[in-house]
């Protein structure tokens, strides 16, 4: 904590001060960023490889995708990188599920069971 003045206070004696650390609060996005996309990379890969989305509701994946993509123009707005990274990458994955599923709505095909 600084005094008034600009002087250092407690902790360590006089003359002496802290190392300074470079820590960035953007290092905390980017590791959210990273944890939060990749848990969704092996959804989408098993709905690519399957083509299994009946248990996955049209609409709320609608609503994800939308969501998604307004989190994306956000970061933007902001100049969060970690923000426009995350959300990019995930937006590109929804929107595979998303194309799967209206696919496999349309058709009126049964999914098929990649097993």
């Amino acid at each position: 904590m600084l005094a008034p003045g600009g002087t250092a206070r407690g902790g360590y004696g006089a003359g002496m001060s802290l190392p300074a650390v470079a820590f960035s609060w953007e290092w905390v996005g980017y590791a959210a960023a990273l944890l939060t996309t990749a848990a969704f990379v092996p959804q989408a890969w098993l709905a690519w490889r399957t083509r299994d989305l009946a248990g996955v509701s049209l609409g709320m994946y609608v609503s994800f995708t939308l969501g998604i993509a307004l989190w994306l123009v956000y970061g933007l707005a902001l100049r969060s990188w970690p923000m426009v990274l995350a959300n990019g990458v995930t937006l590109g994955l929804a929107l595979v599920i998303l194309s799967l599923k209206w696919q496999g709505c349309r058709s009126g095909k049964p999914p098929r069971n990649g097993r």
